[in-house]
C-alpha cells in the first residue's frame, strides 16, 4: 500500500474471523521491520512475546477482562518494555567501535553518560521510558502489520499480574499493551470514531 492509504485504512477491530491462522514467518518478516523502529540512545527497549497457542489465548481472554476480540485473533502479542535496557548500551555500540566510527574515548563516554542518564532519573523513569518507547514501537508494527494485509487492535484493558504469570515475565520487563491480530470480520463494521479537527489538538510555539 501506499503509506497513506495504510494510515487511512488502519482501525481498531473489534472483531476478527475466526480460525484464520498467521504464519510465523509472516511474523518474522513484519518483526525485521519493526526493528528499524526509534527507541532512546538506540536501546531498542520493545520486547514481544507472540500467543498463538490456544490454551495461552484462553488464560489472556481471561486475564484481560474477557474481551472477545482475543477469542477470534489469529495471535495475541504482548508488548513489553525493558527497564533495564540501558544495561545494553556497551554491547549495542561494539559494532561502531569495532568498524572505527567511534573511538575507545567515545566508546566510554557514551557507555558512561548513557548509563549515568538512567541510574540518576531512577526507577519510575526507567518504567516510563520502557512503556513509551515499547509503545513507539508497537505503533510501527500495526502499521506494517496493515501494510500486510492483518488488521490489529491495541488493548490497555487487563491485569498485568495475571500477563505476567502467564507469560513468565521477567522482573525488569514491564507489559506496555496487547495487540490482538488477525483478519477483521467486517460483516458489521462501524463507522470509524469521531476525530477531532487539527485546531483543537494542535498549537505552535505554546498554549
Amino acid at each position: 500500500m501506499e503509506f497513506n492509504q495504510v494510515v487511512n485504512e488502519r482501525r481498531s477491530a473489534v472483531k476478527f474471523i475466526p480460525d484464520t491462522i498467521i504464519p510465523r514467518d509472516e511474523l518474522e518478516e513484519m518483526f525485521k521491520s519493526v526493528k528499524l523502529a526509534p527507541s532512546a540512545f538506540n536501546l531498542q527497549h520493545a520486547a514481544y512475546v507472540v500467543v498463538d497457542d490456544p490454551h495461552m489465548k484462553e488464560q489472556l481472554y481471561e486475564a484481560a477482562n474477557k474481551q472477545y476480540k482475543i477469542k477470534t485473533a489469529s495471535a495475541v502479542i504482548v508488548v513489553l518494555g525493558d527497564m533495564d535496557a540501558y544495561k545494553n548500551v556497551a554491547q549495542i555500540n561494539e559494532g561502531f567501535l569495532n568498524l572505527g566510527f567511534m573511538n575507545k574515548q567515545e566508546y566510554d563516554m557514551t557507555v558512561e553518560s548513557v548509563t549515568q542518564f538512567y541510574i540518576e532519573r531512577g526507577e519510575t523513569f526507567m518504567r516510563e521510558e520502557a512503556i513509551r518507547n515499547a509503545s513507539l514501537s508497537a505503533m510501527l508494527f500495526m502499521l506494517i502489520a496493515k501494510d500486510r494485509g492483518w488488521d490489529t487492535c491495541p488493548m490497555i484493558g487487563y491485569d498485568p499480574a495475571k500477563i505476567g504469570e502467564i507469560i513468565n515475565l521477567p522482573d525488569r520487563m514491564v507489559p506496555a499493551m496487547l495487540i490482538a491480530i488477525g483478519k477483521e470480520d467486517t460483516s458489521k463494521i462501524r463507522p470509524r470514531g469521531y476525530r477531532k479537527p487539527t485546531g483543537e489538538f494542535v498549537v505552535y510555539n505554546s498554549f
